[in-house]
């Protein structure tokens, strides 16, 4: 159903999950298009960079388009990244050694530690006031899969949730989000982060 006369564009540098992100994104309304391609990704309301794998991996294969990205961000429309995508904003990554990140969101990424890894499943989720999480109860239930994750500062964290430890689960800077989470799996609540995101994409906040 098309309620939001909006544009997003799903990046496709194929390690993304992207069925699932686009069928969130089309129940909540959006016109959806996945792509790579520059002059696509100019044209988008709101951008999503998923992702599920190796950071070093994921950087590699951001590499044709990334001056695209770069450029989207500063356009100041809304970008959302997921999972891996979430964490290529950071400015570095230890997994697999030491790894540039795209250094939008200030911190970097690190394995969890005395825990069972991957962290898989549903986990409580205590979010902060944000559009993203609009109409959301302090308190949710979201679903993870994941070894590594961004540690940022305060001001930045917008979801924490407890796994060994207490982590960054949803960050943001001015209009670039993340999740550590998987809101196109993670049943009502993820849709209803989609489409929040998608109605800050209709708004251009």
């Amino acid at each position: 159903m098309k309620l939001l006369d909006v544009l997003i564009v799903v990046v496709d540098y194929g390690l993304g999950n992207l069925k699932s992100v686009r069928k969130a994104l089309e129940y909540a309304g959006a016109d959806v298009r996945i792509s790579r391609e520059p002059e696509e990704i100019e044209k988008a309301d709101g951008l999503i960079l998923p992702g599920v794998g190796a950071f070093s991996e994921g950087m590699e294969k951001n590499k044709p388009f990334r001056k695209a990205l770069y450029e989207f961000i500063e356009s100041g429309k809304p970008l959302l990244g997921i999972c891996l995508g979430m964490q290529m904003l950071a400015e570095w990554s230890e997994e697999g050694g030491h790894h540039e990140g795209l250094g939008v969101i200030p911190g970097g990424v690190i394995r969890f530690q005395n825990v069972k890894t991957p962290h898989m499943g549903w986990n409580l989720v205590k979010l902060k006031d944000h559009p993203l999480f609009k109409g959301l109860k302090r308190e949710d239930y979201f679903y993870f899969v994941h070894s590594y994750y961004l540690k940022t500062n305060e001001e930045f964290s917008i979801a924490t949730c407890s796994y060994g430890t207490t982590f960054d689960a949803a960050v943001s800077k001015e209009n670039v989000m993340g999740t550590q989470f998987h809101p196109e799996k993670s049943g009502k609540s993820g849709l209803r982060v989609i489409k929040n995101f998608a109605e800050m994409c209709r708004d251009g906040s």
